[in-house]
């Protein structure tokens, strides 16, 4: 046995759950930028129809209301708040978060 072959055996399984912990960061975080965007267009439609229903009057929309609600959720707080609840349910018991967090970043600025 020569000494490329033990390195083999000994870091292969290490390169293995590298590898994997790399592309499963980076389909996520891929994932989810597309999803991101499909959750912006659906909303985006949701408030053009809700803004020509209002236009002809078959609704009426409180919009402060409807800020008070919004706000809370969108202050910085809360914002990494929901970023760090996000990670650690993608990171939830695996072996391999020091290659899945790059990657998952990486992911979500390619997508």
């Amino acid at each position: 046995m020569d000494g490329n072959s033990l390195n083999l055996e000994i870091l292969g399984p290490y390169i293995q759950q590298i590898s994997f912990g790399f592309v499963a960061g980076f389909v996520v975080g891929y994932a989810l930028k597309k999803v991101g965007k499909m959750l912006a267009i659906a909303l985006g439609l949701i408030f053009i129809i809700l803004q020509i229903l209002a236009y002809y009057g078959f609704i009426t929309i409180n919009w402060g209301a409807v800020e008070d609600t919004v706000n809370p959720v969108l202050e910085q707080e809360s914002l990494s708040s929901i970023w760090k609840t996000t990670i650690s349910i993608l990171t939830y018991n695996i072996s391999f978060v020091a290659t899945f967090i790059p990657a998952f970043i990486l992911g979500i600025k390619k997508g």
